[in-house]
C-alpha cells in the first residue's frame, strides 16, 4: 500500500530539513511536499523525527557458546531489534574447521528462514585458510553476496586463528572484494592469565575483566592493523572498548590504512565495576572484551565524534540470568560471553549522544545506519532517505522519557544489561521496505518477511563519497 508520512523531520547523515515522503513498491517514490497519491495511507509524523532504519552490524542470534545457545533467536532477535529502530541486521555466521563454507551456510540460512522480521545477511568467521577455503570465498562472495569475513585472535582452542590465517585472509579478502573483521584481543596471554587466577582460586565474575586487560586489546589491535598496511588491503575492528585500541586505530588511519572502527553502547555507559556486583550479578555484565575502567568512556565518546570510530553495533549474543550465565557460578570461565543489547542500541546513543551534545544528530545516523551500509555493501539500497532507497524508516519521538527494564523488552532473555537506566526517545512506528513492522509501538510484522541481503563488495569510493543520492 502507498504511504504518505507527513509534518516530520527527516534526517540523514548529511541533512536535516522538513519534507514528505511518498513510498510505494517498497521504496522512497518521491520526497517533497504536498505530495498526493490515489489510495495513500496518510501517516503523521508530527512531533518526530524520519530518519533511515537502524543496520546494526554486529548480532550473534542462535548461536551456539560454551555448550549453551543465544537465547534470542531470529524471529524474537529480530523483534526486539525492530522495537529499537533497527530494519536490518548483519549475523555471524560459525564454520567449523575442515568443514566447507558453504555448509555453514547453509547452517544460518536454516536458523534464519521463516524467522526474521526485519532484513538480514551474514558475515563469515575464517577460522583457517587453505586451498580449499581460498578456492571457496570467491563462491561466497559473488553467489551468497557474502562479503565480510571474521577472523578471531581471541578465545585459544576454540575460535582463534594465527596470524598467518588473519594475513591471508586480509590478501585474499583485497583480491577479492572482501572486509576483514577482527575480534581484537591477544588470546595466548589472555589464556596464560586466565589459567593463572584459576589456580589461584580466583573465580568470581570480575576476574573476566582482569585477565583480559585493555593492553592486550591494543596490542592485537595494533598487529592486526600492521598487518592491514602491509596487505594494503581493509580491516573493521569490531567492539572497540577502551583507550589502547582508539589509539592503534588513529595511529593506523593516520598512516592512510583503512582501518575502520565499532564501539558499542555498553561500552560507553557501563564500566568494569558491573562485574563486582555481590551474589553472582557481575556475571550478567561478562562478554569479550570486557567493560572496563569508566575513564575509557570519555575517550570513546571522543573518538565517535571525531571519526576515529565510525560505527555503533550492539554485539547482541544474549545468554539468562538464570540456567545459562549460571554455568560458571565457580568458574568464570565458563560464563557464556554475551549480553542483551539489540533492542537499546539506537536509544541509548540518541539519548546519551545527540541529547547530552557528545554528538550530532546527522552523526547519529550516520554511526547507526549510513555507515554501516556503505562498509557492508548495503548503500544506497539501505541506509539512507533517498529516491529508489527502500523505505526502511523509523518515526521517532525524540522527547519521551522512559527506563529500560527487562519488565518492558521484547529480547527473550530474563534480564537487561541497562535495567533502571532512565532514557530519551523511542521508536514510535518503524517501516521495512515500506511495511510496519511496528506501528504506534505495536507489534505488527510477521516472522519469515525479512529478506535476505546479498551484499555489494567493500568499495572505499563509496565510503569516500558523502552524496547521499548516489544512482540506485
Amino acid at each position: 500500500m502507498k504511504k504518505i508520512i507527513k509534518n516530520g523531520t527527516i534526517v540523514t547523515a548529511t541533512d536535516t530539513y522538513q519534507a514528505e515522503l511518498l513510498i510505494e513498491d517498497g521504496k522512497i517514490a518521491q520526497i517533497g511536499t504536498n505530495l498526493s497519491a490515489i489510495g495513500a495511507e496518510i501517516v503523521d509524523a508530527k512531533g518526530c523525527l524520519v530518519f533511515p532504519g537502524g543496520i546494526d552490524p554486529h548480532t550473534h542470534l542462535d548461536m551456539p557458546f560454551g555448550g549453551t545457545i543465544t537465547k534470542d533467536d531470529f524471529e524474537s532477535g529480530t523483534i526486539a531489534a525492530a522495537f529499537g529502530g533497527t530494519t536490518s541486521i548483519i549475523d555471524f555466521c560459525l564454520t567449523n574447521k575442515g568443514e566447507p563454507l558453504k555448509d555453514a551456510i547453509q547452517t544460518w540460512h536454516g536458523k534464519s528462514k521463516d524467522k526474521a522480521v526485519i532484513d538480514y545477511g551474514f558475515h563469515l568467521m575464517i577460522g583457517e585458510i587453505n586451498d580449499k577455503v581460498l578456492n571457496e570465498l570467491p563462491q561466497v562472495i559473488n553467489e551468497e553476496g557474502i562479503t565480510s569475513f571474521k577472523v578471531f585472535m581471541a578465545y585459544k582452542n576454540v575460535l582463534q586463528a594465527d596470524d598467518e590465517t588473519l594475513f591471508r585472509t586480509l590478501v585474499t579478502a583485497k583480491e577479492h572484494g572482501g572486509l576483514v573483521m577482527v575480534h581484537a584481543e591477544n588470546g595466548d596471554v589472555i589464556d596464560y592469565l586466565t589459567k593463572k587466577a584459576l589456580e589461584e582460586g580466583k573465580t568470581e565474575p570480575i576476574y573476566h575483566a582482569l585477565t583480559r586487560p585493555q593492553e592486550l586489546e591494543g596490542e592485537a589491535t595494533g598487529r592486526a592493523a600492521r598487518l592491514t598496511g602491509l596487505a594494503n588491503s581493509q580491516l573493521y575492528v569490531v567492539h572497540v572498548s577502551c583507550s589502547d585500541a582508539v589509539e592503534q586505530i588513529a595511529e593506523a588511519r593516520s598512516k592512510g590504512f583503512n582501518v575502520w572502527g565499532e564501539t558499542c553502547p555498553q561500552y560507553l555507559v557501563l564500566d568494569q565495576s558491573y562485574l563486582e556486583k555481590p551474589n553472582f550479578e557481575g556475571a550478567k555484565y561478562v562478554w569479550s572484551p570486557p567493560l572496563r575502567e569508566k575513564w575509557n568512556q570519555e575517550v570513546l565518546w571522543n573518538a565517535l565524534k571525531n571519526g576515529t570510530l565510525q560505527t555503533f553495533g550492539s554485539d547482541q549474543c544474549s545468554f539468562d540470568f538464570k540456567g545459562q550465565k549460571e554455568l560458571g557460578r565457580n568458574d568464570f570461565t565458563k560464563i557464556p560471553n554475551g549480553g542483551p543489547i539489540i533492542e537499546d542500541r539506537l536509544t541509548i546513543l540518541f539519548s546519551e549522544g545527540v541529547k547530552k551534545g557528545r554528538i550530532s544528530l546527522n552523526q547519529f545516523v550516520d554511526l547507526t545506519s549510513t555507515r554501516v551500509a556503505k562498509l557492508f555493501g548495503l548503500f544506497p539500497k539501505k541506509g539512507t532517505i533517498a529516491i529508489g532507497s527502500d523505505a526502511d524508516l523509523v518515526i521517532f519521538d525524540p522527547n519521551v522519557e522512559r527506563v529500560i527494564s527487562a519488565e518492558t523488552h521484547h529480547m527473550a532473555v530474563d534480564y537487561n544489561a541497562f535495567e533502571g537506566m532512565k532514557v530519551t526517545g523511542e521508536p514510535v512506528s518503524v517501516l521495512v521496505r515500506g511495511d510496519y513492522v511496528i506501528r504506534d509501538k505495536q507489534f505488527v510484522g510477521k516472522p519469515g518477511s525479512g529478506q535476505y541481503l546479498k551484499r555489494e563488495k567493500y568499495s572505499l569510493n563509496t565510503l569516500l563519497n558523502q552524496n547521499e543520492t548516489l544512482s540506485i
